[in-house]
């Protein structure tokens, strides 16, 4: 089975290397890769990891679906969604749109991991507890490739139920928020020492450093990937200031 995955800082793509460890000890590919596109179109099984927005599948996998779309066609699909609290029906927004692309889907799965959006103060939790999540994600994802090979494979996200909950929390509510890219993203000049690491972090390129200061275009796909990993903290998205910077790393125990 071929893992492919999208990740911010880090769940994603910590749960795809999980859930491809045990099935068959391979790794993932990243969607960032340049040769991912031609590794699924080789390949009769798949696994597709990330991290849901909103309820929603983010925009830069979205479009990496629809741009690769011929690459899925008769492909056995296993979604994977991560998140932080709820998502409804965070691997059924993929598992639809890889059916649109041919793709037959074969099982979804949800966990929960440590929350990334640090310049919000909601779902912020102590690092035992994050550490805890962690723990119980990778348990989840052993269960579930055992199920997997007893040809049972699990089913979240997937159903009709599932999809309501997911339209209806959240969803419906945010729609402007995970259709299309957003130039929301604000650079502290105060703040910024314009050291450029934001610059080659960004999967979208949105980005650029201007006279030796950095600045955001209108393609930014809310990974979070720049403003968990500003080294002064002067990148935000949703909130006015960083309150915790949240990589998967410092949760591994």
């Amino acid at each position: 089975m071929l893992g492919i995955y999208f990740s911010g800082t880090g769940n994603s793509r910590f749960c795809a290397e999980r859930f491809c460890f045990y099935y068959d000890g391979s790794k993932p590919l990243s969607i960032e890769d340049s040769g991912t596109a031609e590794a699924i179109r080789k390949s009769e099984e798949i696994t597709l990891a990330y991290p849901t927005h909103y309820s929603n599948i983010p925009k830069i996998v979205r479009d990496f679906i629809r741009t690769n779309k011929s690459c899925f066609v008769n492909k056995r699909i296993y979604v994977i969604a991560t998140m932080g609290l709820f998502s409804g029906d965070g691997a059924g927004c993929g598992a639809r749109l890889l059916k649109k692309c041919g793709g037959k889907i074969i099982g979804g799965l949800h966990l929960k991991m440590p929350d990334c959006i640090g310049d919000v103060k909601a779902l912020k939790k102590p690092l035992a507890e994050n550490q805890h999540l962690v723990i119980n994600a990778e348990e989840k994802i052993k269960r579930a490739v055992n199920a997997l090979k007893q040809d049972d494979p699990t089913q979240e996200g997937l159903g009709f139920l599932c999809h309501v909950a997911g339209l209806f929390g959240q969803r419906l509510w945010f729609y402007g928020k995970t259709m299309r890219y957003t130039d929301k993203l604000n650079i502290s000049e105060n703040m910024c020492t314009s050291c450029g690491a934001c610059v080659g972090l960004c999967p979208m390129k949105n980005l650029t450093l201007t006279h030796q200061k950095p600045s955001a275009g209108s393609k930014c796909t809310m990974c979070y990937r720049c403003i968990n990993s500003c080294p002064n903290k002067a990148i935000t998205l949703l909130g006015k200031a960083v309150v915790e910077q949240c990589k998967l790393d410092k949760y591994i125990t």
